[in-house]
């Protein structure tokens, strides 16, 4: 058997950070086994739908490393083979058309609201009579369809990540429906049906899914029943959760596996934590791994079953781990957008002079590429802002000297190097009998406005190099 799994996200937003998982976690079982990932795009929400969603998940599938076998598929293009499949089901009998107005349902529901009793369809029109269905019709009454349950049915599975689950019937809230009233005779699918008869002609072999989606699979194994199909195995994997236990959301600051990239995460790092997130390797000392080696390992007997928290400062550690290691080169074509869309004027190609020996002096200080922002917004500006204890510090006795004495050191220098920097200071506290100290932190204050920093050979030279060291020097002379 040829193991086929699917991902299936609805277009209705961008690439969640739980779709994403969930998406991962079905490329590793499946590359794991030599098997197949087949994307589909589950857009029978005409409402809701939208093209730009749909490619900001192809995006961000693509961007993390998930190329697929198969696809992507969309629902909107498979309506007739549903319509087939709710067809089959009536004429079989397991399906029904119900005329119950949306006025009747809410009566329905408050008073079992009333009873404290959980919400549920009667199923009061399981049985109508086509006398009674044509009355219905005169009145003008549109049917949903509905599937009929069994009340005294236990739906049963071997889950691969919780081991056998079972569900009552009677709790899946009456007969279900299947297809929205509509147009067309056998109306609009529904999920439910859509989902199931996809899953059906794609040959998946395993769901793999969030436990939110755990009364659904009961709902869905009832239509595999009927539709007289295999039923695929089932891994329920555990929710995202934030600090508090609950599960992640909006509220929470984590939207879209496009914000994370925003903020400045690189993909490796990203789907790396994510295969850490419910997923134990059996060496739970090696953290740091690719994709096709996470799938090399991968199985659902080390998923676990309670919630997988989300900590910022795991993926902040992992992250900093994959820009720390990457070649300067790379990571300097990973910077240039974050820096142009701050508006920092500069050229990609003719800059790579200075660019590079910048890239590689914010390197080991970078968490996320987004702060590189920040700590390099001295190297682009003309001018430097004074932080309070810079400005403290160009009033100390003898700051004066030092940087004067820097200024007039420099006309000796057409290409400054790291040498002839060094040698600048030694010579300048030997001469005018200054401390060390003093003049190191008198000349950051001058070149960067505070007295901390990266290197300050290294961002002198980088200064120098764009002709910015004298000018600095001699705005704080002027302070």
């Amino acid at each position: 058997m040829t193991v086929r799994v699917r991902i299936a996200p609805s277009p209705t937003g961008n690439l969640h950070i739980g779709t994403a998982r969930t998406a991962v976690f079905n490329w590793l079982f499946a590359r794991h086994h030599g098997g197949e990932f087949i994307l589909r795009i589950e857009d029978t929400d005409e409402a809701r739908s939208r093209p730009e969603y749909t490619q900001n998940i192809l995006d961000g599938l693509k961007w993390m490393g998930m190329t697929w076998d198969e696809g992507p598929f969309f629902q909107s293009k498979r309506l007739d083979l549903y319509r087939k499949a709710i067809q089959t089901l009536v004429d079989k009998g397991y399906a029904y058309r119900c005329y119950t107005s949306e006025a009747e349902l809410d009566e329905l529901r408050t008073a079992q609201a009333a009873r404290k009793e959980a919400p549920r369809y009667d199923n009061r029109h399981r049985n109508l009579t086509p006398e009674q269905q044509a009355a219905f019709e005169a009145e003008g009454r549109r049917p949903v369809l509905r599937f009929k349950i069994d009340d005294d049915r236990e739906i049963s599975w071997n889950d691969l990540v919780r081991g056998k689950v079972s569900w009552k019937a009677s709790d899946l809230g009456g007969d279900m429906v299947i297809a929205r009233a509509s147009d067309d005779p056998v109306g609009q699918p529904l999920y439910n049906l859509a989902v199931v008869v996809d899953d059906i002609d794609m040959r998946i072999t395993h769901v793999i899914r969030g436990e939110d989606h755990i009364a659904n699979t009961a709902k869905q194994i009832l239509l595999y029943e009927a539709l007289g199909s295999a039923i695929p195995e089932f891994a329920h994997t555990p929710l995202i959760l934030n600090k508090e236990g609950k599960k992640l959301s909006k509220r929470d600051g984590v939207t879209s596996i496009s914000d994370f990239q925003q903020m400045g995460y690189t993909p490796e790092a990203l789907a790396n934590y994510m295969t850490l997130l419910g997923w134990t390797p059996p060496d739970s000392t090696k953290e740091i791994f690719t994709l096709p080696e996470a799938a090399q390992q991968f199985g659902f007997e080390r998923v676990n079953k309670a919630g997988a928290k989300f900590d910022w400062d795991k993926l902040n550690w992992l992250n900093s781990q994959y820009l720390h290691k990457m070649p300067i080169d790379e990571l300097l074509n990973q910077l240039i957008p974050y820096w142009q869309a701050a508006g920092y004027e500069f050229d990609p190609i003719s800059d790579r002079s200075w660019l590079e020996p910048l890239t590689s002096l914010l390197s080991a200080s970078l968490t996320r590429l987004q702060d590189a922002v920040e700590m390099s917004r001295i190297f682009f500006s003309q001018t430097v802002a004074y932080s309070e204890e810079g400005l403290t510090q160009l009033q100390q006795e003898g700051t004066e000297t030092a940087l004067q004495a820097i200024l007039d050191a420099l006309e000796n220098y057409q290409t400054l190097t790291a040498e002839g920097a060094q040698d600048i200071i030694k010579q300048l506290t030997k001469e005018k009998n200054l401390k060390k100290g003093l003049v190191m932190r008198s000349f950051r204050a001058a070149l960067t406005g505070d007295l901390h920093g990266p290197d300050l050979i290294q961002s002198w030279l980088i200064l120098n190099h764009r002709g910015l060291d004298k000018l600095r020097l001699q705005q704080a002379l002027e302070k």
